[in-house]
């Protein structure tokens, strides 16, 4: 039987399979678009990938490179987005295509026990590989928005769910706001159907619906008022309108209807 921790790395195997089909499909202009994600276009949304899983990589295999390559101009953006405005389309998924494949490798050496730098506080090996699992899927978003198409999620984006429910008490910690005493019980339908249920049961602090409804809000690719997730409570409401799923500074959510699928294209 598998342990938890090949799961995920199989997990994220399949998510970065996903997006590269939908990836190696498009045309070259369709990377130079503009997402609805903080004004990055798709070949932006790429080359963070790129970077990211270069970094997931090196925190495994050699810390010190770990640190310069997180090191960021004092003035500027990125060194890795300005790389990627002078690659081919074809050379910018190859890069993460390699990048990918690279991490992939890495993690068959890593003992899932040691605890992996990062830029915030040092990570065990799942919580390292839901992470990019997470990115992976998040910022594949923006790409499917843009093109009108709705992601078929698999049941894999339970390690998001996990990690959405997992933040809940770092979500308030981030903005500088009391963590609540108790989370609110969360029931989602995952993509296949099953019932997933997180928290003691309760009518009066409560989230239910989709799966894929509740990743989006937790990963900041929706609004929560973007979806039909239902929310009941003052604590539940509140964990919905600030929740965020990942390490950094505190972010704002998207603003209602400013993160949604386009028409698809006939």
């Amino acid at each position: 039987m598998a342990t938890v921790f090949e799961e995920v790395v199989h997990d994220l195997a399949e998510e970065h399979r996903a997006l590269e089909r939908v990836l190696e499909r498009l045309a070259p202009s369709v990377f130079e678009q503009p997402t609805h994600a903080i004004g990055w276009a798709v070949r932006d949304q790429v080359a963070h990938l790129a970077h990211f899983d270069e970094a997931a990589a090196l925190a495994i295999t050699d810390a010190e490179a770990l640190r310069e390559h997180f090191r960021r101009p004092e003035n500027g953006e990125p060194a890795y987005l300005e790389r990627a405005r002078t690659l081919a389309h074809g050379d910018l998924l190859e890069w993460w295509r390699t990048a990918s494949s690279n991490l992939r490798a890495a993690l068959k050496s890593l003992d899932p026990a040691a605890r992996i730098p990062w830029a915030g506080p040092p990570m065990s090996g799942v919580s390292h590989v839901t992470a990019r699992l997470m990115e992976t899927w998040a910022h594949g978003q923006a790409v499917y928005d843009l093109l009108g198409v709705e992601r078929q999620d698999g049941d894999r984006i339970r390690n998001i769910v996990v990690l959405g429910i997992n933040t809940f008490g770092w979500t308030f910690t981030v903005h500088e706001q009391p963590v609540p005493e108790r989370m609110p019980q969360v029931r989602l339908t995952a993509p296949s159907g099953a019932m997933w249920t997180f928290g003691d049961a309760s009518e009066s602090e409560c989230i239910e619906g989709q799966a894929t409804e509740f990743c989006q809000v937790v990963t900041q690719v929706r609004n929560v008022a973007d979806t039909s997730l239902r929310v009941t409570g003052p604590v539940a409401s509140h964990w919905m309108r600030i929740a965020q799923a990942f390490a950094g500074p505190p972010e704002t959510p998207p603003a209602p209807g400013t993160r949604i699928r386009e028409p698809a294209a006939n």
